[in-house]
């Protein structure tokens, strides 16, 4: 068994000057992307920003940023449906037109830290549904145990993704979700079990969950996402160098537990991304 790595570089959380090392500019989102490709990322999961370095879900910069990494690189290019909590629905859903091969698909809505991250049952749908419609893969994004039985739910009435392949991405250690820990991982995949045969899920800790996370996913036969939108500290008062440190780390252990990184290709062919 192999595994498969996400990069996650920049998100909607971090400001570029509390953070410098945050890759905020096309071009630095693009130099980011290669060097993780060629330590043993297979997707980049992207979130933009502005001339102010602001989180934005602006249409030209979302379709300039895709083609420059579908151009640049051969990682599968996932495009955030979640934005910024501030985004709405509308603009959420305009993402889809930037043409990625996958977008991330939220299963609820969660308290996030001191705000609300909103995600109605027809939002979802509407999400789900316009994927299939445009041969996009969706994974879905599992904040709390409850949204894995959202997920079935989903799928018994709206039917399975294109490609027929399910895959989610545990979200662990959010301020008002499920806490990074081994036990709500394990408690996850006795969830799991009950959605079609071969799904596939990654998980992601978030800040200092992040290795307890990694460690335990690995450990139950799942895969990793790291990056700097999901922590940006090393290790205790050690800031983040680079997206290139976090998925070196990811790699090593991957390979210490003899599950080496999977290609863009292989990850294609795992998720049922179209050619």
């Amino acid at each position: 068994m192999s595994t498969l790595i996400t990069v996650a570089p920049t998100g909607a959380e971090s400001s570029k000057a509390a953070v410098p090392a945050l890759p905020v500019t096309l071009d630095e989102l693009v130099v980011t992307a290669k060097e993780c490709e060629a330590l043993g990322a297979a997707i980049i999961h992207v979130h933009i920003r502005d001339d102010q370095a602001r989180p934005t879900l602006d249409q030209g910069r979302l379709r300039a940023t895709v083609a420059a990494l579908k151009q640049s690189t051969d990682l599968i290019v996932q495009v955030s449906s979640g934005g910024a909590v501030t985004d709405p629905e509308e603009a959420r859903l305009a993402v889809l037109d930037a043409g990625p091969e996958m977008a991330s698909c939220t299963m609820g809505t969660v308290n996030f830290g001191d705000d609300v991250f909103l995600n109605r049952w027809d939002f979802i749908v509407d999400l789900h549904t316009r994927m299939q419609d445009r041969g996009i893969v969706p994974e879905y994004e599992i904040f709390d145990l409850g949204q894995l039985a959202t997920l079935q739910r989903l799928l018994a009435r709206h039917g399975l993704p294109v490609g027929g392949h399910v895959h989610v991405d545990l979200v662990m250690g959010v301020p008002g979700g499920m806490p990074g820990t081994p036990d709500a991982l394990v408690a996850c995949t006795s969830a799991i079990r009950d959605l079609p045969d071969g799904t596939t899920f990654s998980a992601t800790g978030i800040g200092r969950s992040t290795i307890p996370v990694m460690l335990a996913s690995l450990s139950a036969g799942g895969h990793l996402r790291v990056g700097m939108e999901d922590t940006v500290t090393y290790a205790k008062g050690r800031p983040v160098e680079s997206n290139m440190q976090l998925v070196a780390r990811a790699v090593g252990f991957a390979q210490l537990a003899q599950r080496p990184p999977i290609t863009p290709a292989e990850a294609r062919r795992m998720l049922g991304v179209p050619a």
